[in-house]
């Protein structure tokens, strides 16, 4: 499916459903645009969860990892990034920190963070999945659905169609 947020938000904006991200994100990978039901993760400065989620086979997800907005040690770095394009994730976003820029950017995922920072993160193992989190000026509620492009990231509770029609069930 192709889209473009700008045309989704034409379309859905005025849904109850429908949330726009606050613009604090830069982006990284070759995919300038992805989308796919969420997989939520609260972690604060720790990587286990992280790598766990991303060693999973999954079609048409994106880990939203709610990082607590830490500057102080990167979350994802290059190779965590290879294993989720080969997991099958679309995409990405942390808010938080990544590393490994220079190994991220040709891989054909897209991942949305606020910055870079050369120190990974713990290995203790804490945090929480699937839970609602919220940052950006959204609610992120895994099995609902996050559109991301050029213009920004949208979340909407039902699959979206570019055409603005919603997704038939059958």
């Amino acid at each position: 499916m192709t889209f473009r947020t700008a045309d989704l938000c034409d379309s859905y904006g005025e849904s109850e459903h429908f949330q726009i991200a606050e613009p604090i994100f830069r982006h990284f990978g070759q995919k300038t645009a992805f989308w796919g039901q969420i997989t939520t993760l609260k972690i604060f400065e720790d990587i286990v969860l992280i790598r766990e989620a991303l060693e999973e086979k999954v079609e048409n997800r994106v880990l939203i990892v709610d990082g607590g907005g830490s500057h102080r040690c990167a979350l994802m770095g290059g190779r965590m990034a290879a294993l989720a394009c080969h997991n099958g994730w679309q995409g990405v976003v942390i808010y938080g920190c990544i590393r490994d820029k220079a190994e991220i950017d040709p891989l054909p995922i897209g991942v949305r963070a606020l910055h870079t920072h050369p120190l990974k993160g713990h290995l203790k193992g804490g945090g929480s999945r699937d839970i609602l989190i919220t940052f950006a000026g959204v609610n992120f509620k895994a099995g609902h659905y996050v559109y991301a492009d050029e213009d920004g990231i949208i979340i909407a509770r039902d699959k979206l169609l570019a055409d603005g029609l919603p997704e038939s069930s059958g």
